[in-house]
Order: structure tokens, then C-alpha cells, then sequence
């Protein structure tokens, strides 16, 4: 679905002008998106595989809930919206907490450059996974694995690349709620 979005400069201010996510993606304009990692008390993480239609990385598996921030949205407003429509789950703002603002950049094509500046957030997933609801134009399957396993396979080509530094953050923060940090 094509939104209006904000468009950031390179090292992530808005710039004040806004375009469509599809001539975002096109001209490479970097924009802001949100991640949230969803873990689980007995230390496990909650992956989506992406949609078998999905024009980056289909069926590879990714971060719980990502999505676009429409243009003057409060991030964490669209990290709840985004929660919503991809799996399902009502969770408020004080259920986020951020663990930091990461730069990305995939090209995968001359027409489709993905620059992006990701507003991540870790939430404990209080339910159990039977109780989430997928959006099927968007997620073609949900699991929880070990979050140990994840450290180790993160790199494999099952998941969407990104940087090994952005994966052992992640990690390493829920790793810390875990032990109570």
C-alpha cells in the first residue's frame, strides 16, 4: 500500500519534505520505519516470515513487526498501529521501550532502494503465539524460537539481511530484560 511518508537526510533529520513510500523507494530517499522485537519471559523471540508476495525478501524471516511511518505520525503510534495490523495484538505505548534509531540500506534493484532509518523497540509478547492474528497480505507465518538460536542463525540466508551489529543489539537488550537489567 502506497502512504505518505516523512523524508529524512543521511544521517536521519527530517528535511521537512514528505513523498510517497513507492518514489521514496524508487529515488532512494532515506525515511523513517519502526521494528518491534517481541520476546518472551522464557527467552524466546517471536519472528514473522514475510509474505510470499512481498516485493523485498519474500518469505525470508524478519523482525516481529516492522512497518512505515506515515508522514507527521508519532513513531510510537505507528509502532502500535503496525503491532495491530500485522499480528493482531492491542498493546499501548508504555509496552515499548526503545533500544535505538538504526540506519539500513538495501538496494534491490535500479527502481527499488530501500534507505531507512529503523525506530526499534523491544515488548515482552504476553500471550501466547495461538492468540495473534496475522495479516495474510503481509505475513506468511509466525513463530517463536529460542532467542540463542536466533544469535546464532541471524547471519544464515533464511533471515533478512542486516547488519550483525543491529542483530547482536537486539539481542543483547533482551538479553538484559531477561536478567532484569
Amino acid at each position: 500500500m502506497d502512504e505518505l511518508i516523512d523524508i529524512l537526510n543521511s544521517d536521519g533529520t527530517p528535511t521537512g519534505k514528505t513523498a510517497m513510500k513507492s518514489e521514496a523507494h524508487r529515488k532512494g530517499l532515506f525515511h523513517p520505519t519502526i521494528h518491534v522485537w517481541f520476546y518472551t519471559q522464557d527467552g524466546r523471540i517471536l519472528l514473522q516470515q514475510r509474505g510470499r508476495n512481498k516485493s523485498t525478501f519474500p518469505l525470508l524471516w524478519d523482525v516481529s513487526v516492522a512497518g512505515h511511518i506515515g508522514a507527521g505520525e508519532e513513531i510510537a503510534l505507528a509502532a502500535l498501529r503496525e503491532v495491530q495490523e500485522e499480528i493482531g495484538l492491542a498493546i499501548e505505548a508504555k509496552d515499548l521501550e526503545k533500544i535505538g534509531f538504526f540506519k539500513a540500506f538495501h538496494s534491490h534493484s535500479e527502481t527499488l532502494i530501500d534507505r531507512e532509518f529503523h525506530h526499534s523497540f523491544l515488548c515482552e509478547l504476553k500471550v501466547p503465539l495461538a492468540q495473534l492474528r496475522k495479516q495474510e497480505s503481509e505475513v506468511e507465518a509466525l513463530r517463536l524460537i529460542p532467542l540463542d538460536q536466533f544469535a546464532r542463525e541471524h547471519s544464515s540466508d533464511r533471515y533478512v539481511p542486516s547488519s550483525t551489529d543491529y542483530y547482536t543489539k537486539v539481542v543483547s537488550e533482551i538479553q538484559k530484560k531477561l536478567q532484569g537489567l
